[in-house]
């Protein structure tokens, strides 16, 4: 059913539908909502968080147009879903989240689930170190209401980055970013809700 409910809203990419199917996504909510884990909504995590709605999850995966090589930047690791599905997918993912709670819950999860080539960092996710390098895929999971140069600027040549764009309070845009020889073609997609992508590193949990 739930691979069938991702199919009928237009998902078509086979590897992105079989990744969404091997990863238990009850893993990554709430005791108390696993009953719901596979319900086509948002759900509650630790530190006013949310793991978003499974159809979003694969739509922004299937927009990035993964491939084995890739590597991949995650701005917001939150329950550390969206890094699982992604680590299905490419060669290496780097995630970053701002609050060590769900940093610390969602290394722990990957760990158990064998994601070995995610690496989750305590960090601000409008401030990447240098060292981190460059990526061929970018993904944000929380409201941006714009996207830095900073990010887009890290993007390899035909890179592509996917974020929600708009108010932190209301109606966002997911867009996708591609890195041209030209410049930055900019898509807009489809509405979405996000939580607000704020820079720093949470002062507390």
């Amino acid at each position: 059913m739930f691979q069938l409910t991702l199919r009928r809203r237009g998902i078509s990419d086979q590897a992105v539908l079989r990744a969404m199917e091997e990863i238990p996504r009850e893993m990554f909510v709430a005791a108390a909502d696993r009953a719901d884990a596979y319900r086509d909504s948002a759900l509650g995590i630790a530190c006013g968080q949310t793991i978003s709605q499974p159809f979003v999850v694969a739509y922004m995966t299937e927009q990035l147009q993964l491939q084995k090589h890739h590597q991949v930047l995650e701005i917001g690791t939150g329950s550390g879903y969206q890094a699982a599905i992604l680590s299905r997918l490419c060669r290496q993912v780097l995630t970053v989240e701002r609050y060590r709670t769900l940093a610390d819950s969602a290394r722990a999860r990957l760990e158990k689930l064998g994601c070995d080539n995610v690496e989750v960092m305590f960090g601000d996710g409008f401030d990447i170190p240098a060292s981190a390098g460059n990526f061929d895929r970018t993904i944000v999971t929380a409201a941006m209401e714009q996207i830095p140069e900073s990010l887009t600027q890290r993007l390899e040549p035909a890179g592509i980055l996917i974020a929600p764009v708009g108010p932190h309070h209301g109606t966002q845009t997911l867009v996708r970013v591609t890195r041209t020889g030209a410049g930055f073609e900019r898509k807009e997609l489809v509405d979405v809700r996000f939580v607000p992508a704020l820079p720093g590193i949470a002062r507390e949990l």
